[in-house]
Parts: structure tokens; sequence; C-alpha cells
């Protein structure tokens, strides 16, 4: 069978997925904290007897896509003035206490809880660098940009900056949450700086992302058409060429 088929099968299951990913980075390009995912590839088959035939071979000299990794540029950080939005400029997350156990965002979108804490949009507590949920008391708040939270001029706490050893992959979980792998601790960030009323935009530029878009669905619309023909070819082959033989 001509190998140009596997290149063009591998080549639309890649685009396929890809095209999906660059759907949902378009879909949050303007959801802060958000990180874009960016594809990644390996061999089409796995395993110690991938090569062991002709036709697993032929099938890994064309990659597939292998999978999504979280891209950690920064996003554009946006004024907001408000006291308690918080953005990271840096390697890092906040680490926050939802219902489902520990999760980690950008998000900076905070507010003063009625029960006196940092709190998410959604409520969940903000997690201090020890921690433990971070009190706010009535009067000024002033942040550091080593994220001491300090009221009237007397520090009250540390919001916490957490990151993860090199090659660990958090999982996405909505729209702009991240799980931590199972046995992988978070540490304090080494090169963060938080600035105080501000938001960090999504690390996807709206306008990049269109053109991503359009280009992976034309290139899987290439595939397309790539596989129409050779199958074609095929049937041809089949019900003409092989008879005679």
């Amino acid at each position: 069978m001509d190998s140009g088929y596997y290149a063009a099968m591998t080549g639309l299951l890649a685009r396929t997925q890809a095209l999906d990913t660059a759907a949902a980075n378009l879909a949050n390009a303007q959801t802060p904290g958000y990180r874009a995912e960016r594809e990644f590839f390996r061999s089409a088959l796995l395993g110690p007897d991938a090569l062991d035939s002709q036709l697993g071979h032929a099938l890994n000299n064309y990659g597939l896509l292998g999978g999504d990794r979280l891209s950690m540029s920064q996003g554009s950080l946006q004024r907001t003035d408000n006291a308690l939005d918080l953005a990271i400029e840096g390697e890092g997350f906040f680490k926050i206490q939802s219902a489902h156990g520990l999760r980690y965002t950008r998000d900076g979108g905070f507010h003063r809880s009625q029960s006196g804490i940092l709190v998410t949009s959604a409520g969940e507590p903000v997690l201090s660098a020890e921690g433990k949920s971070i009190p706010v008391p009535p009067g000024e708040v002033a942040i550091g940009v080593d994220g001491v939270l300090s009221v009237g001029g007397g520090a009250v706490a540390s919001v916490g900056v957490f990151t993860f050893a090199a090659g660990a992959q958090l999982r996405p979980e909505g729209a702009n949450r991240y799980v931590a792998p199972d046995g992988v601790a978070a540490a304090i960030s080494p090169n963060a700086a938080i600035h105080q009323g501000a938001i960090e935009q999504a690390n996807q530029d709206a306008v990049q992302g269109t053109l991503d878009l359009l280009m992976m669905q034309r290139q899987a619309e290439m595939m397309q058409r790539a596989l129409t023909l050779f199958h074609t070819e095929f049937n041809k082959t089949a019900s003409e060429d092989i008879p005679r033989v």
C-alpha cells in the first residue's frame, strides 16, 4: 500500500485533534488567566513491537498528535484598580481551596467574603504561602510584589504563588482552573511578582487564535481530500488491475 495513504491518515487525525484545541483556545481568548494549549506529536504506534512490521514502520514515519500541553507564556496585564484584583507576572499559580480539593489558577479576580477572607469570584478561599485562608480586615488594603497583604500599614498574611517542577503537566479543569498531577507537590515560586489592581488576560490572542483555527480547518480538509484520492485509486486497483493478474 502506498505510504502516502499513511501520511494522509495520520495528518487527518492530527489536524482534527488540533482543530478541537484551536477552537477551545479561541473560545477562551477573553477568559482571565486562561492558559492556551499547544499540541505535541508522537509516533502513531507505540510499544516495543511497533517497528517489527512493514505496516508499523510505515505508520511511524509520520507523527501523530500525542496530546496537548499548557503554554506557560505570560498573558497581558489589564488594570482594574480594584485593590483585591491580583495578577501574576512570571511563573506560578494562585492556590485555591475548591469544593473538590486544591486547585490552581492565574485568574486573580478576588474579593473579600462576608466572613472576611480573600476568595475567588466563586467564593473559594485563596490560600497563603503557608496554605491557609487569608484574612482581609476592614481598611485600606495594600499588596506588595512579594504577595504580602497589609491593612493600615500592618502585615496580615502573604498571598501564595506556587509553581511545580519542570515537566509536571497540570490538568485543565474548566476554563482557567488546573489540577496538579498525583504525587506532585507545589513549591513557592521564586521569580513571581504580584501586581495589585490588575488581572492577567489569557495568553491566547484572539486574532492569532482565529488564524490558527482557519489554518487547522484547511489542513484537515486537505488531508481529507488526499485520503479520498488514495481511496479512489485503491478501488481502481482492486477492481481493474488485480483481476488481470
